[in-house]
């Protein structure tokens, strides 16, 4: 590929089935500068070229996803850097191009956000579920530099989402699922209302196409029948405010199906049960015209009791502002109405996105929610570093992602917001990370309450501190929020590991002293071989292997014993290991009992020969109980590779070639023989005895099974000992 194509030849139209694909996004771009939009042409042909001959599913060539993605993003007035990452942001992924290449032609800025974007296609992982959550790691950690990066993503996931019907039904469901979980959310934490709505309902299509498609007829029926009712009830509204000189914009709008899904599904409701299909949206100049317009609407219609939230006194955590109320409208029918200025409704819409299209005009309240945006970035990060593994931190993720909110007050008179169902602790811990692992009581409206107590809307709450932390694994069991549970798993986790060395330290000191060496400190050389030998960081990951049970304290006695009585520090072994925490051992294989990966085994300390390992079910077992101190529990390394011999046998009619035929079986299941022996029963049977190498108990079992259905095997059995 030429590198240098920020400029299409003259003959690369022949690449675009649709020349009219690139004009539609510059109209879409037209409130950027001459030169901006003339980036975004480079980027289209840079683009176009890299991902020409690759198609999409549904048959368009590929370049027309980038290009609708770049459209999205441009319907909400995003910079220019920012559609021109999108353009480009799957070319580091699926084409020859590098980040160095995008860096180059189009800016650092740019080849960050495409970076940011892309996947970590090139690693591997153990399973799906593993790999969306180290991407998500990735992800945001990207949007911690810039939040852009998050919105490309968002309208990468939207455009997919629109064009899903291509894909498998098992794929749509799968790729549905992970958006509803994830995307939807992160669109609604960052008060991007509008995709959040239709990526919920193309999700609710996908997944439950039955259901949407029902849902959608008794919408449409209703929507006719109602029609007169949406108009009076929009003319009323608007009438009443004209007389009392506020200037207003009314909307009435369906409720989209997701919501409605939802509602029907918790309140356990027909659709014919649900009255407030419809809500009514009025924009006005300002918050004080908000709180007039409210008084207005409760004149007009009697207001619903408790249904009435102010989220201009105290915004959503996504900066969201509006007062929600709920009314008896007109034939006892039910109306939802929302009451929010034009800024409002701008944040509402757009949420953080809004920062960039309108921070020109210096907007405090879009400043205001791209600081409350990086606050909960912050916070995700904080949990990340907490996190046991990638699982986790998406698990402790999607809890932070789903708060119905409630809102307290610490005695300073500051609101903290927290999920519905928070607890004292989960309070704590929003407050402060040390005020939570120091907590040890608490007092709701001035009266002490149990660490357990769920909160309310409104209550003042004060925490009792004690001298030293002290966080309760009990606490888990009721913390609702994701990051007191990640908190509180930290600290555990750390205490944990400073009890396993300190365990570790005494049992070593333990089995050192069984094999008559003081409890001195090791010499320093000796340290450093044995935890060369064993893989260990230090000596007190070495110590916190054995606390938690990983490594056996009396094998690694032994190897320091060893090599205190050896010109050789660490004895080493040329054969394979086969034993979980064996390394540096002498380690044979019992032939009483020919032990496999895949048998119980056990592990006997002999002065001659090392560790030698036994099946459980070995006869030699019952010799030895009169030495218990010698016998260790012991288990097989993951992934052995190698074959151990195994002792069989075999009886067969007595017929000349049974023995060729036998052997050959053997060969073909791939294991090799390394002894037999070969008697005769009686004049009709013979008794052979193999010892043949297989790799671990179902390549025994399988080998068995093809003996046993020979037709002149009569059985085929492993010996027991």
């Amino acid at each position: 590929m030429d590198k240098d194509c920020g400029v299409a030849p003259s003959n690369q139209q022949d690449c675009l089935p649709d020349p009219l694909c690139l004009q539609r996004l510059l109209q879409k771009a037209c409130y950027l500068k001459t030169d901006q939009q003339d980036r975004l042409r480079s980027a289209f042909w840079f683009g176009a070229q890299a991902h020409q001959g690759q198609m999409r599913k549904s048959g368009e060539p590929y370049i027309t996803h980038p290009l609708a993605v770049a459209g999205i993003l441009a319907d909400i007035h995003l910079d220019v850097d920012s559609l021109t990452a999108a353009i480009l942001h799957d070319v580091v992924e699926d084409t020859v191009i590098n980040r160095g290449d995008v860096a180059v032609h189009f800016g650092e800025d740019v080849a960050n956000l495409v970076e940011g974007v892309t996947k970590l296609g090139k690693l591997e992982f153990s399973n799906p579920q593993e790999a969306q959550a180290e991407n998500f790691r990735k992800m945001l950690m990207a949007m911690a530099r810039d939040l852009r990066v998050i919105l490309i993503k968002l309208a990468d996931r939207l455009h997919n989402m629109r064009t899903i019907g291509s894909m498998r039904p098992d794929k749509r469901r799968r790729i549905a699922r992970e958006t509803l979980d994830i995307y939807a959310p992160i669109a609604a934490r960052l008060g991007i209302n509008a995709w959040r709505m239709e990526l919920e309902d193309l999700c609710f299509t996908a997944k439950f196409p039955i259901r949407a498609r029902v849902l959608a007829d008794g919408v449409r029926k209703a929507r006719g029948n109602r029609k007169e009712l949406v108009e009076q009830i929009t003319d009323a509204i608007a009438h009443r405010l004209m007389q009392e000189g506020l200037v207003c914009d009314v909307k009435g709008r369906e409720k989209h199906l997701f919501s409605l899904y939802k509602k029907m599904k918790q309140k356990r409701l027909h659709f014919n049960e649900v009255m407030d299909i419809y809500a009514f949206r009025i924009i006005v100049d300002n918050a004080d015209a908000c709180y007039r317009t409210l008084g207005m609407i409760h004149s007009l219609y009697k207001p619903v009791p408790g249904k009435f939230k102010d989220y201009i006194a105290i915004p959503k955590p996504n900066g969201y502002q509006s007062l929600h109320t709920v009314l008896f409208a007109t034939q006892g029918v039910h109306i939802e109405v929302q009451i929010r200025s034009n800024d409002m409704h701008t944040l509402a819409e757009h949420g953080v996105a809004a920062h960039w299209s309108y921070k020109l005009n210096g907007s405090s309240r879009v400043a205001a929610a791209d600081q409350r945006a990086q606050e909960w970035v912050k916070h995700l990060l904080e949990m990340q570093q907490s996190a046991g593994n990638s699982l986790d931190f998406l698990e402790t993720v999607k809890i932070d992602l789903f708060p119905d909110s409630l809102y307290v007050f610490t005695p300073d008179g500051d609101i903290k917001t927290l999920p519905r169902g928070a607890t004292v602790v989960d309070f704590a811990y929003a407050v402060h990370t040390k005020l939570g692992h120091t907590c040890i009581g608490a007092r709701v409206n001035r009266m002490p309450v149990p660490l357990k107590t769920q909160l309310q809307n409104g209550q003042t709450v004060e925490i009792v501190r004690g001298s030293a932390p002290a966080p309760n694994p009990n606490w888990l069991d009721f913390v609702t929020t994701a990051k007191a549970r990640s908190q509180i798993r930290h600290y555990l986790k750390n205490q944990h590991s400073e009890h396993a060395i300190a365990l570790g330290d005494r049992l070593l000191k333990k089995a050192l002293h069984a094999l008559g060496i003081p409890s001195t400190p090791i010499p320093t050389k000796q340290q450093q071989h044995l935890l060369l030998e064993l893989k260990a960081a230090d000596w007190s990951e070495l110590l916190m292997t054995i606390g938690l049970g990983n490594r056996l304290p009396a094998l690694v006695a032994k190897q320091i014993a060893d090599g205190l009585n050896e010109s050789n520090p660490i004895p080493t072994l040329s054969q394979p290991l086969h034993i979980s925490g064996t390394e540096g051992l002498a380690l044979s294989y019992a032939h009483c009992c020919h032990p496999i990966p895949g048998d119980s085994i056990m592990g006997f300390i002999s002065s001659e020969r090392g560790l030698v390992i036994h099946r459980t079910s070995c006869p030699n077992l019952l010799n030895f109980r009169k030495h218990p101190e010698k016998w260790l529990d012991v288990q097989w390394e993951e992934g052995i590779n190698s074959e151990l011999p195994v002792a069989i046998t075999i009886e067969t009619h007595n017929k000349r070639g049974v023995l060729a035929m036998v052997a050959n079986t053997i060969a073909t299941e791939g294991s090799n023989i390394e002894s037999v022996d070969n008697a005769d029963k009686d004049n009709h049977h013979s008794v052979m005895h193999f010892t043949i190498t297989v790799r671990d108990l179902d390549h025994i079992h399988s080998v068995l099974r093809r003996l046993r259905n020979m037709p002149d095997v009569l059985s085929a059995e492993r010996d027991a000992s």
